[in-house]
């Protein structure tokens, strides 16, 4: 039986993308529950270079 690996996702942005092309992929879906019920007018995602900041946008867009 022959186990198939995911690709690593370096470079892509595109949340779903990620989903169907079978890449590994950190669940990060907590974040939406807890921007729902802390909630504020403008919300700061502050996090160093590549580590995933415009992919959490896209995954906000694509559950939205």
């Amino acid at each position: 039986m022959e186990k198939r690996k995911k690709k690593i996702p370096i470079g892509i942005e595109n949340f779903e993308k990620l989903c169907s092309d079978d890449f590994y992929y950190i669940d990060k879906t907590g974040l939406i529950r807890e921007l729902l019920h802390n909630w504020g007018e403008v919300n700061l995602f502050t996090r160093p270079r590549r580590f995933g900041k415009t992919l959490n946008m896209s995954m906000l867009e694509n559950f939205f």
